[in-house]
């Protein structure tokens, strides 16, 4: 792929420094791609096709750069997720992957056993950053989260990543209307989640898909009558969790106490 961006940038008479100009990217990343040190997301191939005059050799590498950056079990929710309907998760670990801030996504990997190589780990937070242009689309989805209340406490990578983490929540919810973000209570020491965290998706097509992890990896689940009780299940988490303006409140204290 980077030979392949270095030869239609050649033949459509940029220099690297040209090339990034257009690009709206850095000297340096341009040259990162070409020597095969850092994977190009979807948007810069889109715009390189475009620059170069490619013919589509750019535009056809996109599914390469996803399978890439994203591991086997969760290649196909990635790809689904650019254009759901809906997506809803219930987590009682992490903050969801589509609210994490870069530092806090660092932090997260950096802690992983066996640890990941800097190059493995960069790999994977651009990959996680990237799919939160979901967030920005045109026409984008109805997204819900149910988040525990431990999470908001647990300070991934320290106070301060953590502060800058729930910030950036208050801010995501203070801009998307699309986007709605729940506390689950520590004292509410029964619910519906407790045999562990999910993810759902409605599709454009009308698709219903449940994607559940564990230790050693995950899985994309469709069967209809798995993820309808899990729809069913997420809908009587909502209804147990805080509501939006009253979790809105709590993430706002948790910042002033940090």
């Amino acid at each position: 792929m980077g030979d392949l961006i270095r030869i239609h940038r050649a033949r459509a008479g940029h220099t690297q420094k040209t090339a990034a100009d257009v690009l709206l990217i850095s000297e340096s990343l341009m040259g990162a791609f070409e020597r095969a040190e850092r994977i190009p997301s979807r948007e810069v191939l889109a715009d390189a096709e475009r620059a170069f005059g490619a013919d589509g050799a750019l535009e056809a590498c996109c599914d390469l750069v996803d399978e890439e950056k994203y591991p086997a079990k969760f290649l196909d929710w990635a790809r689904l997720e650019r254009l759901a309907r809906i997506i809803s998760a219930y987590e009682t670990m992490l903050i969801p992957g589509l609210l994490q801030t870069e530092a806090y996504a660092t932090a997260l990997y950096r802690s992983r056993v066996p640890a990941y190589s800097e190059a493995e780990m960069l790999k994977h937070v651009q990959a996680r950053l990237e799919r939160q242009t979901v967030l920005t689309r045109k026409s984008p989805p109805r997204i819900g989260y149910v988040i525990e209340e431990s999470v908001l406490d647990r300070t991934l990578g320290g106070p301060e990543v953590l502060k800058e983490q729930l910030l950036h929540i208050l801010d995501c919810i203070e801009r998307f209307n699309h986007l709605t973000v729940q506390v689950m209570p520590s004292d509410q020491h029964t619910h519906a989640g407790l045999m562990g965290p999910m993810q759902l998706m409605s599709t454009a097509e009308g698709r219903n898909l449940l994607y559940v992890e564990a230790q050693g990896g995950g899985r994309l689940i469709s069967k209809p009558e798995q993820v309808s009780d899990h729809l069913d299940l997420f809908g009587i988490l909502r209804a147990q969790a805080h509501n939006p303006w009253k979790s809105a409140e709590i993430i706002e204290t948790k910042v002033r106490q940090l």
